[in-house]
């Protein structure tokens, strides 16, 4: 395992540490944001750790976080999102993850998102493969439309095309978040739509979905994470499922 890898590991541990206590607390603090997003106080303080674990051992990189922006110029930059799925979390739903990646010289090189209610941590190193719980993950092998299982986000249930696409398949669910892309990292679901997404979403996203062996694409069939959106397949269905997001 990299050195890259056990940090960000640790880094996730360090995480649960904080998150998990304050998950279903009755003294929660909530507020909303400017883009009418919540944040807990659980985000402010997870983000706040990492980026001081960050400043001590590697204080020679760069972080982009959701909650503090983009800081320190360089090729090397973790990505965090503190807590993804802030709305289950602030509503006492288990399905929310850290989500922390290392972006070297604009590639993703390992990620980990780590659910601690859900008790599940999944992992990715370019050219390590794909993990969950320590159990090398992959996607399926279903490599028809009509026998698929999609994922989609409330944000697709406006698109007309993505609308049809669920008709197509042979079971549609709108599973949430990060966990609708992991799991076509580990084989349950074979395709998954969001049409809007942000850097911090993503990264953690494609490393995993890719080294499971499967496709990570935004919705006009770029492989970047910063794209504003997010595909991910178990590449056998990909360039069918983005011809119909583009019809």
């Amino acid at each position: 395992m990299s050195a890259d890898l056990e940090l960000a590991l640790a880094l996730a541990d360090d995480a649960d540490a904080l998150s998990l206590p304050r998950f279903r607390a009755l003294d929660l603090r909530v507020e909303t944001k400017a883009d009418r997003s919540p944040v807990t106080d659980a985000d402010q303080a997870v983000e706040r750790a990492l980026r001081g674990r960050l400043a001590r051992e590697r204080p020679e990189d760069g972080i982009l976080g959701e909650e503090e922006g983009d800081s320190g110029a360089s090729a090397v930059r973790w990505i965090i999102d503190p807590i993804d799925g802030t709305k289950n979390f602030s509503r006492g739903i288990p399905v929310w993850a850290t989500l922390i990646a290392l972006e070297r010289d604009g590639i993703i090189v390992c990620g980990v998102a780590s659910a601690p209610a859900l008790g599940r941590r999944w992992w990715a190193a370019r050219g390590e493969g794909a993990y969950r719980d320590g159990e090398r993950i992959h996607v399926s092998r279903i490599d028809s439309v009509s026998e698929a299982t999609m994922s989609f986000s409330s944000s697709s249930l406006r698109d007309v095309r993505a609308l049809e696409l669920a008709r197509r398949v042979w079971h549609a669910q709108g599973f949430s978040d990060f966990w609708a892309h992991l799991l076509v990292a580990e084989g349950g679901v074979e395709i998954a739509v969001e049409h809007v997404m942000n850097p911090w979403d993503n990264a953690v996203l494609q490393v995993i979905v890719e080294e499971a062996g499967g496709r990570f694409s935004d919705l006009r069939g770029q492989p970047r994470y910063d794209g504003g959106s997010a595909v991910t397949t178990n590449g056998l269905l990909h360039d069918e499922v983005l011809a119909q997001l583009n019809r």
